[in-house]
C-alpha cells in the first residue's frame, strides 16, 4: 500500500494478536501507523481510528495561513496573537485554538463533539459543557457584545460556526 501512491496516504492501524515487541515494530516498520494487539476494548480502536485520523487530515489538509486577516479581526498562528479592533487580546491556549479552528472552517457549523475532538483531543474524556463555557469566555473576549454575538453564532441543537460575513461588517 505504501509504495503506490493512489494508496501511499491512507492511515493503516495494525490489529494482531502479535503481541511482542519486535512484532510490533516490524508492523510499524512495515508501513502501519498504529499498531493494537488483541484483546483490545472497543473504545481503544476508536481512540486509535481518531487519532490516525487526526494526525492524517492534519498532514493532507491544506497549509493554513501563518495570519488569519479579516475585518476587525487579525489573528497570528506562530505568535498565537489574537488582535481585535486595533487591540491586543489575552486569550488561554484553547480559546485561541477554539478559535482558531472556527476561523479554519468559516460558515460551517460545528458540533459540541467536533470541537472537543479536535481541540481537546478525542482521547480524554471532557464534558460536552466546556465548549460552551470556552465559547462564552471567547465571545466576551472577541465580540462586540457577547449576549448578541456577530462572529461566533450558537446553532440551536447543533454547535456552533464562525460567522465570517459578519466581519466585513
Amino acid at each position: 500500500l505504501r509504495e503506490r501512491p493512489e494508496t501511499s496516504q491512507i492511515p493503516i492501524l495494525m490489529l494482531t494478536a502479535k503481541a511482542g515487541e519486535a512484532d510490533r515494530i516490524v508492523g510499524l516498520e512495515m508501513g502501519a501507523d498504529d499498531y493494537l494487539t488483541k484483546p483490545f476494548s472497543p473504545r481503544e480502536l476508536v481512540a486509535r481510528v481518531k487519532a490516525i485520523l487526526r494526525r492524517t487530515e492534519m498532514q493532507s489538509s491544506h497549509p493554513v495561513s501563518e495570519v488569519y486577516e479579516k475585518g476587525p479581526l487579525k489573528i497570528n498562528f506562530s505568535t498565537y496573537e489574537t488582535i481585535v479592533r486595533g487591540k491586543a487580546v489575552r486569550l488561554t491556549l484553547k480559546e485561541f485554538e477554539l478559535l482558531g479552528f472556527l476561523v479554519q472552517n468559516p460558515n460551517r457549523v460545528l458540533s459540541r463533539d467536533q470541537l472537543l475532538d479536535r481541540v481537546w483531543g478525542g482521547e480524554v474524556f471532557v464534558d460536552p459543557r466546556t465548549v460552551d463555557v470556552h465559547i462564552r469566555r471567547l465571545r466576551k473576549a472577541i465580540e462586540k457584545n457577547d449576549r448578541k454575538p456577530d462572529w461566533i453564532l450558537t446553532v440551536r441543537g447543533v454547535g456552533y460556526k464562525f460567522h465570517e460575513k459578519a466581519l466585513e461588517k
